[in-house]
């Protein structure tokens, strides 16, 4: 007879499923040359897309899948997500071409929205009310950790072949596919509407089109005809799902949701912080390579001892704090150590290539990365009614994968102003004081809003009549 996982056991299984995700945001970034050695395209134009094209469809599907696997049984949905986003693994693997390798990573981005409002679904559902913060916490923690961990594990494995950034996924995908279909609980959906497809078509063409003109910003200026359209087609398509929302009996995502206090503040602030988390992790890589020629596994070294901070510190600092000053309060720490370790970069970095700096100057944004994205994700998600559970945990993330993809847009624009043969150490550090004081607008919507602690209660989304 079958047994169900115990609570613990869920939380694991997602999480494998969230390393997978999380892990392909940065993994690529130190593999570019050599796949674009292999490949024999060396066009940054066409390479990038190997990066923007998974963002991009990532965060666009987050809100749809997110919507749609409210109907559906939460373990069958993220099953094909890993499902989905394995073969997508292997395909990537195999690709001859960059176009078919930007294809396949379009199809990797599409498994990972699926499975990861779907794995957040999971814990919520199964763990009880009073522990849900803290299964959230861990849930962000290992895959911020995951995310961050990105350029060691690339610069490992591109040793051997870039490929095998892609087939290091096969075994953590079927393992997450075989043990979740032999324990994850069975979570039923419930009568939710079924979703309007405009409005999902409405938000995917928004936000891919405002991510397509941050990311071609810098190649066309911001006179150019392809940015301006893109801009306002991002405009337009937006404001029309907006009034979606406002009017429709049931709405793709419920204006209900930002009445929860902290759900809003959450999301608000994880907008800016994700921005500069983004913009400065690809700056250490680009630094590093660029400025200081290091190989690729040097510099996943170097980065290395940040993403370790983040589940220590999340693990084992930010609950007793939590439960000592709030989540409001961890948060702004979070932000201010974030920021800090990002101006110990700009007013000290130089030219010189110096280990000991870089190791030890990347563990103040270790830390307060495992401050700031952890507590968020626990305290948004925490707030919402169970009926809504894989929709709010969806915009968040999207949130979140959209400041990345702003993030990386920033600051390539600013590096890539700079002119001369020089090493660009005045346009780095200006990219660096720009992303901190992006961290620390996150501190606006946290001490703006009130702090009173406040009695949450259930919002279900509006029913047709």
């Amino acid at each position: 007879m079958r047994t169900p996982a115990s609570p613990g056991q869920v939380l694991a299984i997602v999480c494998a499923g969230i390393v997978l995700a999380n892990l392909d945001l940065f993994i690529v970034n130190v593999a570019l040359p050599n796949i674009a050695s292999d490949l024999g395209n060396t066009n940054l134009g066409d390479l990038s897309w190997i990066l923007n094209g998974y963002a991009i469809v990532y965060a666009a599907l987050l809100a749809l899948c997110g919507r749609l696997a409210e109907r559906y049984p939460r373990n069958l949905s993220f099953l094909v997500g890993i499902t989905l986003f394995t073969v997508a693994s292997a395909a990537c693997a195999l690709a001859n071409s960059i176009e078919s390798l930007v294809a396949f990573r379009l199809l990797q981005a599409a498994g990972a929205a699926l499975l990861t409002p779907t794995s957040l679904g999971l814990i919520l559902a199964t763990f009880p009310a009073e522990r849900r913060g803290g299964a959230v916490r861990t849930w962000a923690a290992i895959g911020g950790f995951a995310a961050a961990l990105g350029p060691l594990v690339g610069g490992l494995l591109v040793t051997i072949s870039w490929r095998w950034i892609f087939l290091v996924n096969l075994p953590i995908g079927l393992l997450a596919l075989v043990v979740g279909a032999v324990k994850l609980p069975r979570i039923p959906g419930h009568a939710a509407p079924v979703p309007s497809y405009w409005a999902a078509a409405l938000i995917t063409i928004g936000i891919s089109a405002l991510t397509f003109g941050i990311v071609k910003l810098n190649d066309w200026g911001w006179s150019s005809y392809g940015v301006s359209l893109s801009f306002a087609a991002a405009a337009a398509t937006l404001a029309l799902f907006v009034a979606h929302c406002l009017r429709s009996d049931t709405p793709f995502i419920d204006p209900a949701l930002f009445q929860i206090r902290d759900f809003t503040r959450a999301t608000l602030t994880m907008a800016p912080f994700s921005t500069a988390f983004g913009g400065f992790l690809l700056s250490l890589v680009l630094w590093q390579e660029g400025v200081w020629h290091w190989p690729a596994e040097k510099i996943g070294l170097a980065i290395a001892p940040g993403p370790f901070m983040v589940p220590v510190t999340s693990l084992l600092l930010a609950g007793p704090m939590i439960a000592r000053f709030g989540a409001a309060s961890v948060a702004a720490v979070g932000l201010s150590v974030f920021a800090a370790g990002v101006i110990v970069w700009a007013v000290m970095a130089g030219p010189q290539a110096d280990l000991a700096f870089a190791v030890l100057c990347v563990i103040p944004s270790g830390v307060g990365v495992g401050l700031t994205l952890p507590t968020l994700m626990g305290l948004g998600t925490s707030a919402l009614p169970a009926s809504s559970l894989a929709t709010g945990s969806g915009v968040i993330n999207m949130i979140r994968q959209i400041g990345f993809a702003v993030g990386v847009a920033i600051f390539v624009a600013i590096v890539s102003s700079s002119t001369g043969a020089e090493p660009p150490l005045a346009a780095f550090r200006l990219a660096w004081w720009v992303m901190a004081a992006i961290t620390m607008l996150g501190l606006i919507p946290l001490v703006l809003m009130s702090q009173r602690r406040r009695t949450i209660t259930a919002v279900e989304p509006r029913r047709s009549t």
